[in-house]
């Protein structure tokens, strides 16, 4: 494992885990390494040890040895830093905290358990978290100070491809870059009011004494939510639609009912649970306006007659996407379809929603689809015609197709080697004490070790 990839693993872990911090009082701690001024204590080592357990890390050596690796590099970024004069502004420390402290509330249920959990008030979980998060922060900058001035010219990345030995090589799966031309069924008043008089009644049987959770179970649509009685769990207003986070944030009673809000999704009715600072937990219950079996014959013909106009010769693919298509996010881009799992163009046919997988698995490159019926990423109907662009095959990855690729990987290794030479040379000029009992660590003879 790399020290890149180390510090990778470590900031993931100390992001996405709570309860193990809380166990060090379980540790016989003691000092097993000083760097400099700086300490690592044994339950530094400890609890990361089951951390990466925990996330299914599997070793390929000593896994005690490795994550002590990283603690003591990692103390070493913190003295250059601190040399360096590097600063981390309290903003920017307290924003980082109130993100962690966000996900660890959601993993554990509410602000409460987790005060109970640790035996302390939120303020002084955050006095506990803080400097952590500060020196997190600082290594991190370190890192990337460090390897900031790395670049590779083309004539670099050619000599590190050629270098690579075959077997380490990556493989690159079948790459698909695909076109759309998408047409929504036209709005239907008549699917829209009843959806709105069904929350209207469900609304009421709540306000009568029903319990809001358990008509969510019974007709919400939303069906991550609905088996949690309609509980979204704490979020804050960016990660909501606009208009729910504004309704959502209005309400100010706990088991205050909220009137029907109409969100990108549909249309909600909404119960506050609890509100702590800029963050809300909220049941909902979604109605989606039904669209009805004519709706949807409007959405398909419209599509079977810029299928006729692109096969004729009339219109290419390109124009009709910018007159016809209803994808605003595609359209002005010749209808290419954006990967919301990596951003790129291009996709694994794994990556493909079900409708499209079954349609492009058996598209030959430039032909277009029949119109097909789909869900968008609201999870609304939509009608579609695809073409697929370009098919690249499974291959090895090669600088023709996958310079990109291989540039990444090239500078990795140029920052990998940056800062092997930085380490050799700092080593020699710290003062590093190991424990005995870390000294079976085979590492430790590449120089931590000063005779």
């Amino acid at each position: 494992m790399t020290f890149l990839k180390k510090l990778f693993i470590s900031a993931v872990l100390t992001i996405t885990t709570f309860n193990l911090i809380a166990q060090n009082q379980f540790i016989a701690d003691r000092v097993v390494a000083n760097v400099g001024d700086k300490i690592i204590l044994q339950s530094d080592v400890e609890n990361q040890v089951i951390q990466l357990k925990a996330q299914g890390y599997q070793s390929r050596g000593d896994i005690k040895c490795e994550i002590f690796q990283e603690l003591l590099v990692q103390k070493l970024l913190l003295i250059q830093a601190e040399l360096d004069s590097i600063q981390v502004g309290a903003n920017q420390v307290e924003s980082e905290l109130e993100r962690r402290l966000i996900y660890f509330i959601r993993q554990i249920g509410s602000q409460e358990k987790l005060e109970e959990f640790y035996n302390k008030s939120i303020i002084e979980i955050k006095e506990d978290f803080r400097p952590l998060i500060r020196e997190q922060i600082l290594t991190q900058m370190m890192q990337s100070e460090l390897v900031s001035g790395v670049k590779v010219s083309p004539k670099e990345i050619e000599k590190f491809y050629k270098k690579m030995p075959k077997d380490s090589i990556p493989m690159v799966n079948t790459q698909y870059k695909i076109n759309q031309i998408v047409a929504y069924p036209p709005e239907d008043e008549e699917s829209r009011a009843e959806a709105r008089e069904k929350l209207l009644d469900i609304r009421k049987r709540i306000i009568n004494g029903e319990r809001f959770s358990t008509l969510a179970v019974l007709y919400s649509e939303d069906p991550g939510s609905a088996r949690k009685g309609g509980e979204l769990g704490f979020r804050t207003r960016d990660e909501l639609d606009p208009e729910f986070a504004k309704a959502a944030f209005r309400l100010t009673d706990d088991g205050g009912v909220s009137r029907i809000v109409e969100s990108e999704y549909g249309f909600h009715i909404i119960q506050l649970i609890a509100q702590q600072g800029n963050q809300v937990n909220v049941r909902h219950i979604l109605i989606i306006p039904k669209v009805n079996v004519q709706q949807k014959i409007k959405a398909r013909n419209k599509l079977d007659s810029v299928v006729t106009l692109i096969r004729n010769d009339s219109l290419s693919f390109t124009n009709a996407a910018l007159r016809f298509s209803e994808d605003e996010k595609s359209r002005l881009n010749e209808g290419l379809m954006v990967n919301p799992q990596n951003s790129s163009t291009t996709f694994e046919l794994d990556q493909l929603p079900r409708a499209e997988y079954n349609i492009v698995k058996d598209l030959e490159v430039g032909a277009i689809s029949e119109p097909f019926e789909t869900v968008d990423e609201s999870g609304k109907p939509v009608f579609k015609i695809v073409k697929v662009a370009e098919k690249t095959d499974a291959h090895k990855a090669n600088l023709e197709d996958d310079y990109e690729m291989i540039e990444e990987i090239a500078i990795m290794e140029k920052q990998q080697q940056k800062i092997d030479e930085w380490l050799e040379e700092t080593k020699k000029n710290t003062y590093i004490r190991i424990d005995d009992s870390f000294m079976n660590c085979k590492f430790l003879e590449n120089g931590w070790i000063k005779h």
